[in-house]
């Protein structure tokens, strides 16, 4: 199987730390993230990993050809933007992506099951599957349920919402790449909806699997509690 890792982000939400240390590279317990994510792919069947690289390339490819666990893993490939590409851009410039194949963010930390996740795509003939999180999001205000007529009717202090969201993992089949343009900008959800005017199926993957999101400072801090205290797919992976 193929794997495409979007590793090119400039982590602004981890600054100043990032300004010269690649997101992808930040460390979560004794490894690096990244390296976490690779060994989880591999073992899970990915022989053809590509890494989308962009703002400190040269740091993360040095650490994936150099490091003596991950070298020999899978064959690796390297592609690199004069211009930025967006979150679903860079795939247009990728070769040999004419089977169905994974991407996902470099920057995520998971338990998901991967084969899993590829095989129910598979089964369903969707061209394009999201694996999707169910995340509460405290509010820090208080909100108000009104009527037609302006009368208060409840009244909620800080209420937890839950929300679908997407993890940043996504199984394609190559007929989305007619739908991105070669040298464009091109985010994910633009993408998105370019399938759905097109009458294509986008069909979700919803899991309750470990997942956190690197980039975001409070998850960061939670997956180096969890790393510390033998949780997670970062202590997992130590014990490998």
């Amino acid at each position: 199987m193929k794997a495409v890792i979007l590793a090119g982000g400039r982590g602004r939400r981890l600054a100043p730390f990032t300004v010269a240390f690649p997101k992808p590279l930040v460390p979560v317990g004794d490894r690096a993230v990244l390296e976490v994510l690779l060994g989880q792919l591999a073992r899970a069947g990915f022989r053809e990993i590509t890494l989308s690289v962009d703002h400190l390339a040269e740091l993360i490819m040095a650490y994936v050809q150099g490091h003596p666990r991950l070298r020999d893993l899978a064959a690796w490939r390297f592609v690199r933007d004069e211009n930025p590409g967006g979150t679903a851009g860079p795939l247009a410039r990728i070769s040999g992506l004419d089977e169905t194949f994974l991407v996902c963010n470099g920057d995520l930390l998971t338990g998901l099951d991967f084969a899993d996740l590829v095989a129910t795509h598979r089964a369903r003939g969707a061209a394009l599957t999201v694996a999707v999180h169910r995340k509460p999001v405290k509010l820090q205000l208080g909100v108000l349920d009104i009527d037609e007529h302006q009368r208060v009717r409840r009244y909620t202090e800080k209420p937890v919402m839950h929300y679908d969201v997407s993890m940043g993992v996504y199984v394609y089949e190559p007929r989305c790449l007619a739908h991105i343009r070669p040298g464009e900008y091109l985010d994910f959800p633009d993408l998105v909806q370019r399938l759905l005017d097109a009458g294509e199926e986008v069909a979700a993957y919803p899991t309750d699997a470990y997942w956190l999101d690197i980039g975001n400072p409070d998850d960061y801090a939670r997956a180096q509690e969890d790393a510390a205290e033998g949780r997670g797919p970062a202590a997992n992976e130590s014990a490998q």
